[in-house]
């Protein structure tokens, strides 16, 4: 693989986009595919009970993968395959743990994208898995349903390696999904969609290269769980499709041309009521869950259209002005019936509120260049210190005009305002990725709950994984009162 260049570039990034795009040269044009290859679908990860604890096991491996269009075979990465990796299913209370076991030539690690849990098993650039080790983090799933991912998370290295193929789905259910009136049929009428863009070189091999574009590599391939002009049968009268950007850069803005989406979850789960929308942006890392209405026999793709980046120096040269089909469906002659989407909160739903009355202290965040506050991401230094049971609002805004998304570690959250003004539905639910229109002020509501580690940190980031590795990240911890005179990366943990 063609690995990226020096942090250096980034400097001159949006003098290179300006002068492509007075030039008329797009760096970005997406070459559209023959839809007629059928859409895999992850497995559903296979897993035991044993004295109360579910245990699944995943192994992050090398491998060979076939893709249309391409000769013969690519190098890629997987867990428990050649690319990507099954979903894993468990239920809020549950207790689980994951046997991973690191069959690749380096070290890696393995994050819980909007997971709440301890920090030790978060999984992040603290949490390493050496070549032929087995790290085995254990949780007790506490909340809501949610389609959740995971990936790596190591220093420097992230993109690369989620762009070699790391990366699965992960579906937390509560009584709440569980009672809705929605589809449910994993593979069937529930379908997870991984997409993700890519390049090939003439070999045929993944190539991975940036030359000074932002925000960083843009590829002219577009899949969705690893294939190429996929298409998906359909046989019931709606279909929920769980949509998850994995890209590394690349926003996406999703629509079907002549209908309606219902809007049912964001990142974190249930919106308080479905709700229609036409089309829908997700950045890297941001996840939603939508239902579709299908009539007997019918052929319709779901489109990216071109995407509203919000005041971007030159979207053209940003993926802004891309639209291109993303997958197919073919509608079977008879079709079954199908619910409208409908849900009752779920009984947890009163203790899982938040108020910004209960609000104690507010924390502002600013990304420019490859730098949060003004600080590049150091493994051995703590940002921010966080009481556990604390509610907090973070004001988060982005001063570049280049496209940046913000996730936060172990956390969900809410979009209380953006510049003063109520956010759009889809930012309306629980979130743990957003999208950062540049000199926009978003301000997050979110609460630190269970857990504490005055030594092991989370981390916040941009989710543009290149401008993740290359310094865009801080670390914060939970402590309980008292605990701040031991606030620091622990020794053996720095690396």
């Amino acid at each position: 693989m063609r690995l990226r260049r020096p942090a250096a570039v980034a400097a001159v990034s949006l003098f290179v986009a300006a002068g492509l795009a007075a030039c008329g040269v797009s760096t970005t044009s997406v070459t559209e595919p023959e839809f007629t290859n059928e859409l895999a679908v992850p497995p559903l990860a296979d897993s035991h009970v044993e004295d109360g604890v579910r245990t699944f096991d995943l192994s992050a491996q090398e491998g060979r993968s076939e893709f249309a269009g391409q000769d013969g075979s690519t190098r890629t990465w997987g867990f428990d395959g050649d690319f990507l990796g099954p979903t894993l299913r468990a239920d809020r209370g549950e207790e689980i743990a994951v046997d991973v076991d690191n069959a690749l030539p380096e070290a890696t690690s393995v994050h819980w994208h909007g997971m709440h849990l301890p920090a030790e098993m978060d999984g992040g650039p603290h949490q390493m898995i050496e070549p032929g080790q087995t790290w085995t983090p254990h949780w007790q799933i506490d909340q809501a349903a949610a389609t959740l991912w995971y990936h790596p998370h190591p220093h420097g290295q992230t993109e690369d390696h989620v762009y070699r193929g790391l990366a699965g789905m992960f579906i937390v259910e509560d009584d709440a999904s569980r009672k809705a009136e929605l589809p449910h049929e994993y593979g069937v009428d529930d379908l997870p969609l991984i997409v993700q863009d890519k390049s090939f070189d003439g070999d045929g091999e993944l190539e991975l290269t940036h030359d000074g574009a932002e925000p960083g590599m843009l590829g002219d391939t577009v899949m969705v769980n690893g294939t190429i002009g996929g298409v998906q049968k359909v046989t019931t009268e709606k279909v929920r499709l769980r949509l998850l950007n994995g890209s590394t850069a690349r926003t996406y803005a999703f629509e079907f041309p002549d209908r309606p989406m219902t809007l049912i979850a964001g990142d974190g789960g249930f919106l308080d009521e479905p709700a229609q929308v036409d089309r829908l942006r997700l950045a890297p890392g941001e996840r939603a869950e939508v239902v579709v209405d299908f009539s007997p026999g019918e052929i319709v793709r779901m489109r990216s259209a071109e995407v509203d980046l919000g005041g971007v120096a030159v979207p053209s040269t940003m993926g802004g002005s891309d639209s291109f089909d993303v997958v197919e469906f073919r509608a079977a002659d008879d079709l079954a019936a199908s619910p409208e989407p409908a849900w009752s909160p779920s009984r947890q739903a009163e203790e899982d509120a938040m108020d910004e009355a209960d609000a104690v202290k507010t924390r502002k965040f600013e990304l420019s260049e490859r730098e949060i506050n003004g600080e590049r991401m150091d493994m051995s230094r703590i940002d921010e210190v966080v009481h556990v049971g604390d509610t907090e609002v973070w004001e988060v805004r982005s001063s570049q005009p280049i496209p940046h998304s913000f996730h936060v570690h172990d956390v969900q959250f809410e979009v209380l305002d953006i510049d003063g003004e109520a956010p759009p539905v889809p930012m309306s639910g629980r979130k743990d990725t957003i999208y950062l229109e540049p000199n926009r002020v978003y301000r997050l509501l979110m609460r630190f709950e269970d857990y504490t580690d005055p030594h092991l940190p989370y981390m916040y980031h941009c989710h543009m994984l290149l401008h993740e590795d290359e310094g865009m990240m801080g670390q914060f911890v939970v402590i309980d009162p008292g605990q701040e005179d031991e606030v620091g990366v622990a020794v053996g943990h720095e690396h």
